[in-house]
């Protein structure tokens, strides 16, 4: 289950600047050894190098992938990345199935409302963090308008959490029984 938490902007465009500087430089650091290690040891100076070298940038490439999954993602100066990440992953599982989830809205769904609900307050949060505050007016009076048919159905509006069971059977609940 993905949380939203209000973060300071300033701060999480800080910390994700450096989190991204770090990895980047891992990833250059490693690509350019890596490479180096493999000319030296299998290459020529009659032929070109380019696989080797391709293939060190590669290896740097997994090795970086790795790292940064199983060993910087815990740390502290990756939360804001990670946070970010999971934010942005969990809205785009609700994207990738926004004709269900308006499917459902229309029939009145409890799981459909407050998918959408999420939807809507992820992506303001988003934005804002992103300092693109503008974006959100492009939504209009949809927000609004959702928002206010929730309150009408008794639902609540603090929809800061996904859980993706709630997704899961909104898509079951479409497929229909032969599925």
């Amino acid at each position: 289950m993905f949380e939203i938490r209000r973060l300071d902007p300033q701060q999480y465009r800080q910390q994700t600047r450096k989190s991204t500087l770090i990895v980047a430089l891992v990833f250059g650091v490693l690509a350019m050894s890596l490479s180096a290690i493999a000319v030296a040891l299998f290459g020529s100076a009659q032929d070109s190098n380019f696989r080797w070298n391709l293939g060190g940038v590669l290896l740097g490439l997994a090795i970086s992938v790795a790292l940064v999954r199983n060993v910087f993602w815990t740390q502290p100066w990756m939360a804001s990345a990670a946070y970010g990440w999971q934010l942005k992953r969990s809205l785009m599982k609700i994207t990738n199935a926004m004709h269900q989830v308006e499917a459902g809205v229309r029939t009145g769904s409890p799981a459909a409302m407050k998918l959408l609900r999420f939807y809507h307050l992820g992506l303001a949060e988003m934005h804002r963090l992103d300092g693109n505050p503008q974006a959100l007016n492009d939504l209009g009076g949809q927000v609004d308008q959702h928002r206010q048919a929730m309150l009408e159905m008794g639902l609540s509006i603090d929809q800061y959490q996904f859980d993706p069971a709630w997704l899961e059977s909104l898509q079951q609940g479409t497929r229909g029984p032969s599925a």
